[in-house]
This record gives C-alpha cells, sequence and structure tokens, in this order.
C-alpha cells in the first residue's frame, strides 16, 4: 500500500484537460424553464477547420448545449458534405468554422434551410469565412489561397470582414463592457444590461442593412481601438430564418465568461426557435441546488493529488475536505453532510469522534469507504463488522492470514447484478493496487469482481448495515484509476446513491 507521487505530471495532465475537465457543466442540473421543455432543439455544429483552436472551442460549446439541457447536438468536420436532407432534422447549424467554400450543394443546403425558418448561429472569427479574403489555416498561418465570396452567407451573417477601407480588425486583447443598445430583444430580456468580456474586440465589421445590434462595447483607442462603440451582438433575419452573431469567444478562456455563456446559449435558443428561456448563469461552475454534501476524509495514506478530480466539476457534488478523521468527527456533522467518503488510514479514534461517527451513520446518512480506508479502525469490531462489511488485515489475526497487496496490476473489472450504483457501467480494464485476503462479511452484496489472482475476487459491494447506505470501494490507489472514466463514474454513482438517505 505504498504510495508514489507523480505530481509534476498530474499538474500537467490537469492543465491541459482543464478546460473540458472541469468547465463544461455550467448549467447542468440547475432548474430552468428550458429543461421542461417538451422537445429538445437539434443543433448542428459545423466545424473542422479554423485559425483559432476549434479542437477547444467545438467541444466547449457543444457541452454548453447540451449541459443547458435544451439541445440535443452534433458535430461535423466536414461541412462540404451537407444535403437537405442531412439538414432537415435540426434547427439551428452553429458555425465554428473558417476555411475553404463547401461547394454549390452544401451551400445552398445551408441557404435553403435557414431561409425556410431554421437557425444559424456564428462565433467569433467565423464571419471571416467566404469573404473573398485569404482562406486562413490553423494557428493564424495563411495558405496564400483566395477564392471568390459566398454572397448568401455575407448577407446571412449580416456583418463580415473586410480588407478595404475601413479595413477590420482588432485591437490588443483586453477586458472591456458590452451593453446592451437593444435590451427589449429576446436575447437580452434575459442577461443583465451590461456584462464584461475578456476577448479581442473586434471592429469596423461590413455591417449590411438588414442587420439588428443588440449590444455593442467601447473600443478604446489605448487598446489600439478605434475610439468608438463597435458592434458586438447581432441578429439578422434571412427569409423566415432566424441568424445570431456573436464577436466573442476567441479562445476557451474568452468562453469561459457567463456573459458569452448566456448571449451564446440564448442567441442559440432564439435562432433554432424564437424565443429564450435559458436563464443567465450567474456563476460559471454552479453545483446543483439538490447536490449531495460531501465529506472526504484523508490523512494516514499517501496518494496522489489526482484522487481530488473525482469529485471536482461534478454539479451534483458539494465536497469538503477534512485532512483527519480526528478533525472530521470532532464534533456532530450530521446537519452539515450527507455523504461521508473516506480515503485515509486511521488506527484509531478517540471515544467522542467515535460517537460523532455513529451519530452521523445512525442519522441515515451515507457513506463510502475507498482503498485503503478498508484498513480503517482495526480494533473496532462494530465498525470492520457491521458498517464496512471487509477489513484489510494488517497482520494476522488467529486463523486469518494478514492481507496482501500489489501495485500496477492489470486488472479486468465484471459489474454483477443491475443495481443502481452500476447504472452506465459495463466490463473495465484498468490498472490499479490489488488487495487479497481482505475479509468479507458474507452477508455483503458483491456490485464488482474480477478474475486476478493477486486480487479477491469482490472488489466493490454494498455493506449489510440497515440504518444508512454503505459502499465499499476497494479500487481507487492512483491515477491509473482515478482518471479512468469507468472508475470516476462507479464513485460518483456510489456517492449519490449513498447519499439518499433511508431516514
Amino acid at each position: 500500500m505504498a504510495h508514489r507521487s507523480l505530481l509534476s505530471s498530474f499538474l500537467s495532465v490537469l492543465l491541459c484537460t482543464a478546460g473540458i475537465f472541469l468547465h463544461g457543466d455550467v448549467l447542468r442540473g440547475q432548474p430552468t424553464a428550458a429543461a421542461a421543455s417538451p422537445r429538445l432543439l437539434n443543433a448542428l455544429i459545423l466545424s473542422g477547420y479554423n485559425n483559432h483552436d476549434w479542437r477547444t472551442s467545438t467541444p466547449f460549446l457543444k457541452k454548453l448545449l447540451l449541459d443547458s439541457g435544451r439541445f440535443a447536438v452534433r458535430v461535423t468536420e466536414e461541412p462540404s458534405g451537407l444535403t437537405p436532407s442531412v439538414l432537415e432534422r435540426y434547427d439551428v447549424l452553429v458555425m465554428d468554422y473558417v476555411g475553404s467554400r463547401w461547394g454549390r450543394q452544401a451551400e445552398e443546403a445551408v441557404e435553403s434551410f435557414v431561409r425556410q425558418g431554421k437557425g444559424m448561429v456564428v462565433i467569433h472569427g467565423a464571419n471571416y469565412a467566404f469573404t473573398g479574403l485569404e482562406v486562413l489555416g490553423d494557428g493564424h498561418k495563411a495558405t496564400g489561397l483566395k477564392e471568390e465570396p459566398w454572397p448568401q452567407f455575407l448577407k446571412m451573417v449580416g456583418g463580415y470582414w473586410t480588407a478595404s477601407e475601413p479595413k477590420t480588425g482588432h485591437g490588443r486583447r483586453h477586458t472591456f463592457e458590452v451593453v446592451f443598445s437593444d435590451p427589449d430583444h429576446p436575447i437580452a430580456k434575459g442577461m443583465p444590461p451590461k456584462f464584461l468580456a475578456t476577448d479581442e474586440l473586434y471592429h469596423q465589421p461590413r455591417m449590411q442593412p438588414e442587420a439588428h445590434v443588440i449590444a455593442r462595447a467601447m473600443s478604446r483607442k489605448e487598446t489600439h481601438g478605434t475610439g468608438r462603440e463597435e458592434p458586438i451582438l447581432w441578429t439578422v433575419p434571412y427569409g423566415k430564418g432566424r441568424v445570431f452573431y456573436n464577436a466573442l469567444g476567441h479562445d476557451a478562456v474568452a468562453m469561459n465568461e457567463t456573459g458569452f455563456i448566456g448571449s451564446f446559449l440564448r442567441g442559440a435558443e432564439w435562432a433554432a426557435a424564437g424565443s429564450c428561456t435559458i436563464p443567465f448563469p450567474e456563476k460559471l461552475y454552479p453545483v446543483s441546488k439538490d447536490a449531495k454534501r460531501v465529506l472526504v476524509v484523508t490523512g494516514g495514506h499517501g496518494y496522489e493529488p489526482s484522487f481530488y478530480t473525482l469529485f471536482d466539476g461534478h454539479p451534483g457534488l458539494a465536497w469538503t475536505h477534512a485532512v483527519s478523521a480526528s478533525e472530521a468527527f470532532q464534533k456532530d456533522i450530521r446537519s452539515q453532510f450527507d455523504v461521508l467518503v473516506l480515503y485515509d488510514m486511521t488506527a484509531e479514534l478517540a471515544p467522542e469522534r467515535r460517537e460523532n461517527l455513529v451519530r452521523f451513520l445512525e442519522s441515515g446518512k451515507g457513506l463510502v469507504v475507498l482503498h485503503h480506508a478498508l484498513a480503517d479502525y482495526t480494533s473496532w469490531p462494530w465498525w470492520y463488522n457491521e458498517v464496512v462489511g471487509g477489513r484489510y488485515l494488517l497482520k494476522p489475526e488467529g486463523d486469518l492470514p494478514g492481507s496482501t497487496y500489489l501495485h500496477d496490476v492489470e486488472l479486468r473489472v465484471t459489474p454483477l447484478g443491475a443495481h443502481p450504483i452500476l447504472q452506465g457501467l459495463g466490463p473495465m480494464h484498468f490498472i490499479d493496487e490489488t488487495y487479497k485476503g481482505v475479509w468479507h462479511s458474507p452477508a455483503i452484496t458483491p456490485l464488482l469482481q474480477t478474475d486476478h489472482p493477486t486480487s479477491d475476487p469482490v472488489i466493490a459491494w454494498i455493506s449489510p448495515y440497515a440504518k444508512s447506505r454503505v459502499v465499499a470501494v476497494q479500487p481507487g490507489h492512483d491515477r491509473q484509476s482515478h482518471f479512468y472514466p469507468g472508475f470516476r463514474h462507479l464513485v460518483q454513482n456510489a456517492i449519490l446513491w449513498a447519499g439518499a438517505s433511508r431516514n
């Protein structure tokens, strides 16, 4: 059960994945009028080529739409293959694309789609596309290719880049205030009258008469702007359809702003349905009002900080941390938490702290015991016999030999039965530390099993304890399991199930 620190590697992975790993749950779990919609709106994101980082922005836009509860979403990275039959199932197109023309068939299909009453959303630099300017490649490197403009797209987008005077451009990236100039527009009505953005502030787009500007920002000369108010958000009627343009959204940092998120989601809903029900997100990373209040207890055994990512970013979990069992149970915690997650290895617990732990469990609150916490409180028979239903034996006891462990074992894991904790899980294959010779109560309900010879067959179970919901999960040693999607899903399911009080 020794611990090997891989902190530097963990931090590098976390920084690379943070944009998608933590930020996508902005609205999930929040009660909204949109959540009660009788039909999801179908959105298709057009992507695959851009002088901006579309490999990050497109998944982020998709997750925002999905997590709003209002949209079903698909992505195509080859928009040139669009046809009327492909588009007929969608309500709105979201354009995160700057690249070559798509060809007559695809372009006419998009024109007809919007003209007949559907919607389109164009994000940030996508209003550069199809202008006749040089086609840009990834990383702002021009390919040198010039194409004829797509006239109907320029009409649809309502304001586009031009190289003729006055030239379109932007000054130095900075934080600026976006102010709604039409606060009565459906997109604006659900938002504050102004919000901050940290982005490129586009200036001097070639605006078309049909475009209706609903929000502007001052482009200040000290940031190399024009010294004038510039359009930021606008709408365009195209036949019976609706187009919304959002000049914000240069990258993941710019998109992680409540103003961008609110205007994008409400603009997409307006373009698709002609109305807006999605609320403005007052916080970027909220938790659900019904989130389980979780106390995570560590101490007595080393662990990798990747462990904390099991809880971060999940809107259904509002968690805090105690660095020891002594700190966790120094007072009555029944009113503060719904679930305990033990990841400590504590030999003894003072009597008054035992009493607080007993009170918590006897009140019907939940418990999840992870990995080395199976070695907790080895001199407290009530704990391991009745509550946990299992125990790692640190040394031989009577006829029972001491338990053993082995690091870095390739495990094949099979779910048992159809318990709610196993919902969404199938067979798994990951690397972890195995335990063998763990004592198990004959009354447990097995959840997971493995056939590896260095492990006991049952590696996760439900305790027979009748007064609260108790789950034990033997794996979970390091990043190999902490980052593994199946293990993450298992632990999160276990916490949510255990937090559904029996009382």
